[in-house]
């Protein structure tokens, strides 16, 4: 093939995923994000925090601090404090960062990602568009058949009480 082909191919690709309707698309009712500076979020947030966060890097598998965490309440994104996940929908997925099996319903917003030779989902906080991790359908049958995988430190937990 050369390159002029490759080249062709390449965007035809670019443009199908772009136009093709996302299994996980949702009607976010074009809700007003928080709007702050990058200053503004390098003083709130702790560097690793603005990395995840904000330039959606991830954290290495198996270090965060609620992979093995079960404790009962809820999770709530580190950017903003919305509430996005219940413990109740958190399991063992064994990927090496929390999974869970649905969010609270129009606390995430999906957003196609094909960075790094891949096509994934990835999923962001609906209030700050914080980079929180991405969504795959390897999850539980018994449940929603999904594997919601996130960035610990994207995360805050608050125990019930």
């Amino acid at each position: 093939m050369t390159k002029k082909m490759i080249r062709n191919v390449l965007v035809a690709f670019v443009l199908l995923v772009a136009s093709t309707n996302s299994i996980y698309s949702q009607d976010n009712n074009n809700k007003k994000t928080m709007e702050k500076t990058d200053q503004q979020w390098k003083k709130e947030l702790s560097a690793e925090q603005y990395r995840v966060l904000r330039e959606k890097g991830t954290e290495r598998a198996f270090t965060g601090e609620y992979d093995e965490h079960f404790e009962k309440g809820s999770y709530y994104c580190a950017g903003c404090n919305q509430t996005l996940f219940k413990s109740i929908n958190k399991y063992d997925s064994g990927c090496g960062w929390p999974a869970f099996d649905k969010p609270i319903e129009g606390t995430v917003k999906y957003i196609e990602d094909i960075s790094f030779g891949m096509a994934r989902v990835e999923v962001v906080c609906s209030k700050c568009d914080g980079h929180l991790g991405h969504v795959f359908k390897d999850g539980p049958k018994n449940t929603t058949g999904e594997r919601f995988c996130v960035n610990s430190v994207s995360l805050i937990f608050e125990p019930e009480k």
